[in-house]
């Protein structure tokens, strides 16, 4: 199945998960440290986790510092650099990621969230990969039409079916290796970053 098919047919622990790892490999952005999220991924685990689910989330946003709010939840941003630096678009997607995250966990709100993390990351490793990504847009990636990713972009893709595929296949059993895939994609994502900062210096 496609990455979207895959979202569309989610239940709101995988929603929950996916929306989450995409946010996990790309905390290098925010500055946050490893850690961060680990709460939001204790809460997965259980159903009680859902009731603590927006408390955690204000604490991971007290953590990385600004200001969230509505207003930084929209999604105009192009897949090519704009004003600014691809690392500063970069940077912008990544906090509207949380910012977009719903206080409350339900199913509704989840999969709204996913599905923007899921775009956003994406967007995200295009615009890092040092390599030029063929595709028109990364929606065309998300329906399953894979011809000439960059290798950037096509690690995101397969991290991103593999969490939802690991929820579906194996419930709360999924979330540790889940949380192993997003670790892998965090740690590549950090050295991208690391690298570009190097080559700037």
């Amino acid at each position: 199945m496609s990455l979207v098919e895959l979202i569309g047919q989610a239940d709101e622990r995988g929603l929950a998960a996916s929306g989450l790892a995409c946010l996990d490999r790309c905390i290098p952005l925010l500055g946050g440290d490893d850690e961060v999220l680990r709460p939001l991924w204790a809460g997965l685990a259980d159903d009680a986790g859902a009731a603590e689910w927006g408390e955690r989330l204000e604490q991971v946003r007290g953590k990385l510092g600004g200001e969230f709010g509505a207003g930084d939840g929209g999604d105009g941003e192009s897949d090519a650099g704009g004003s600014g630096s691809g690392e500063d678009e970069a940077v912008l997607l990544a906090r509207r990621m949380l910012a977009a995250a719903p206080v409350e966990r339900s199913a509704a709100g989840i999969r709204v969230w996913a599905d923007t993390c899921s775009v956003a990351a994406l967007r995200i490793h295009r615009l890092l990969d040092p390599l030029k990504d063929a595709g028109d847009s990364v929606d065309a990636r998300r329906e399953g039409r894979t011809e000439g990713m960059s290798p950037l972009v096509a690690a995101e893709l397969r991290r991103q079916i593999t969490v939802l595929e690991l929820l579906a296949g194996h419930g709360p059993a999924g979330l540790r290796p889940a949380l192993e895939v997003s670790t892998e994609g965090r740690r590549v994502l950090r050295a991208v970053v690391s690298r570009r900062s190097r080559r700037r210096g």
